[in-house]
């Protein structure tokens, strides 16, 4: 039992200490000192509840000088009444209707490509149409000197007690596992991190290495797309978002758990790297749970190991304390954090048994082939 409370000491040091780390390197980007030429692309497909206030978020930016550009992807709903509504308001934006979705793509990947011909802005701020930017947003992601892909998460609204345990952990995988120093200073596709919800590329380069056209196949546009940018040699880098922009990704459980298994074989859920990260996230988050009452009945806290394992798991929750004030997540989130580590691995787990077997993605009213 010893060795198992070692074990788990070491496993919650590692996101511990790199959440303290990532705290201090993920800030959000200054404003720039000059106005710079920005295209805000929104793709929508069904998407009433959100579209007016993106917009208006979005039309909102100062700092920068920008065009909003929406495209209706076929949506049966109200979506592009509100947006022509706020377009005859507004000169600066526009509504454009996607053509029919190509074989071999991915419906997302496909609305931005038509976005990006549609404007020959020098930086496209990519915009899903659940975000709310903040009026800095635009001027701030533009990307500095050296750097051509620049993304964030968004601070995330969350309501209930699934939205609540899981979505936070978007944010613990960034800031427990990502080393963003290494990320920043070396060149390796691996070492990608990426969102989808807020991403700024520079447009030539951007043009340069096919665009979403290069990731066509793909549902985890964001990630896909840097690691596009970087396997050309391109860089890329990722800031604090809780400041630039909120969002509500998913009401309710089902949207949840549907959101997350949608393009899940595509990062996590992967035959060698699940087991990987199976170990990782039970045994740094989960383990030490089990094992404090062990060396609180024996008695062990005097020992090495009875040490180890309260000074771990009293750094794992101030890290995690930590991530909530950080990213403005509520204090649930905190005490739900270990349901949302096992709710993460089963949606996980669930997703890669379901893409080896074959069933096929619903979402947005698509059907798609599982990518493993």
């Amino acid at each position: 039992m010893t060795t198992l409370v070692l074990i788990a000491a070491a496993l919650a040091l590692l996101p511990a200490i790199n959440t303290f780390v990532n705290a201090r390197l993920l800030q959000t980007p200054a404003m720039p000192r000059r106005m710079t030429r920005v295209a805000i692309l929104i793709p929508a497909r069904d998407e009433e509840a959100t579209i007016g206030t993106c917009v208006d978020a979005a039309l909102a930016s100062i700092g920068a000088d920008i065009e909003v550009i929406v495209l209706d992807d076929g949506s049966s709903d109200r979506t592009r009444q509100i947006v022509e509504q706020r377009a005859q308001l507004d000169p600066r934006l526009r509504l454009a209707s996607a053509p029919p979705l190509p074989e071999g793509w991915k419906g997302k990947p496909h609305a931005c490509q038509v976005l990006s011909g549609l404007t020959d802005r020098p930086y496209l701020l990519f915009v899903d149409s659940d975000v709310r930017l903040t009026p800095t947003a635009a001027a701030r992601l533009v990307p500095p000197e050296g750097i051509d892909l620049v993304s964030a998460v968004p601070r995330q609204q969350v309501r209930g007690l699934v939205e609540t345990s899981i979505i936070p952990m978007i944010n613990n995988l960034i800031f427990g596992y990502l080393p963003v120093g290494l990320m920043r200073r070396l060149p390796q596709e691996s070492l990608t991190a990426a969102c989808g919800q807020m991403m700024m590329v520079r447009a030539s380069v951007y043009r340069e290495v096919g665009g979403h056209g290069a990731i066509a196949g793909f549902m985890h546009d964001g990630m896909q797309l840097a690691k596009s940018f970087r396997r050309n040699g391109f860089r890329t880098d990722l800031v604090h978002g809780a400041a630039l922009a909120e969002c509500r990704m998913y009401h309710g459980a089902k949207a949840v758990f549907d959101g997350f298994a949608k393009n899940a074989t595509e990062g996590m859920a992967r035959p060698v790297a699940l087991p990987v990260w199976t170990v990782l996230l039970a045994g740094g988050h989960l383990l030490p749970l089990v094992t404090l009452p062990f060396v609180y009945i024996s008695g062990a806290g005097a020992t090495l190991a009875g040490g180890a394992a309260i000074s771990s798991a009293g750094l794992l929750l101030a890290a995690r304390v930590l991530q909530a004030v950080k990213c403005g997540e509520p204090w649930q989130a905190v005490v739900l954090h270990p349901l949302g580590v096992l709710l993460t691995l089963a949606i996980q787990w669930r997703a890669l048994v379901d893409g080896l077997r074959g069933r096929r993605v619903e979402w947005r009213g698509r059907s798609y082939a599982p990518t493993i």
